[in-house]
């Protein structure tokens, strides 16, 4: 991805959040610079921030995803948080690719504009797709679909997903943009996603122009 296709999908996204009354911290909008010397902070130690990602496919409109955490713990570090929080936008037809978590358990929350279209797998013990009906939770309540059934979450609905259970979501089209909320248990982006099909998770960056506010990759190189 272009840093210039990231700086404009961060103002965007800003524009999105305001309009829906979403506030995102402080330190949300400090300008590279600010980040100097400021390693030591749990924002930076434990991955708080923006996080945009193509998944390494370069069509960001048709796989891609766009999230900011918002609070997380480090088991790594051994920080005692032991939970997380993540606010992300979904637009229409654009793909979070199938994936698991091993670790972590999360409730998936459609905090409103469009509907949030699940895709749902189980996991065999080869962690491929199995072939049997799922059984999830929607706000409590227990629903099946078939191997690959999908549900539908509009806003104000959620979704619980245990450890082990494959999914992947889209905005549903003639919708609108998404506003999508995770409460989870601690998350590592960087060892906890088993993708059914072997991809990257963050993106290489082509850096034509500065950065208007860093991702959470780009901690090591500013801080």
């Amino acid at each position: 991805m272009k840093r210039s296709e990231i700086n404009a999908l961060i103002k965007d996204t800003k524009i999105f959040f305001d309009a829906l009354g979403f506030r995102l911290p402080r330190w949300a909008g400090w300008k590279p610079a600010e980040w100097k010397g400021k390693g030591g902070l749990e924002v930076v130690q434990n991955m708080l921030g923006w996080d945009i990602t193509d998944y390494g496919a370069g069509d960001f409109e048709k796989k891609g995803l766009i999230l900011f955490t918002i609070r997380n713990g480090n088991h790594a570090a051994g920080h005692p948080k032991r939970y997380a929080e993540k606010i992300m936008v979904v637009r229409e037809g654009q793909v979070c690719p199938m994936h698991f978590h091993w670790s972590k358990t999360e409730d998936i929350i459609n905090r409103g504009g469009g509907n949030l279209v699940i895709e749902l797998y189980n996991s065999d013990k080869d962690e491929q797709l199995a072939d049997t009906p799922v059984t999830v939770l929607i706000d409590g309540i227990p629903q099946t679909v078939p191997a690959g059934g999908t549900v539908i979450l509009e806003p104000g609905e959620s979704i619980f997903l245990p450890q082990g259970m494959y999914h992947r979501f889209y905005g549903q089209q003639g919708r609108g943009k998404v506003l999508v909320g995770e409460v989870s248990s601690v998350n590592d982006d960087n060892t906890d996603n088993r993708f059914l099909h072997s991809m990257p998770r963050f993106p290489q960056i082509e850096e034509d122009e500065e950065p208007v506010h860093l991702l959470v990759t780009d901690y090591p190189a500013w801080v």
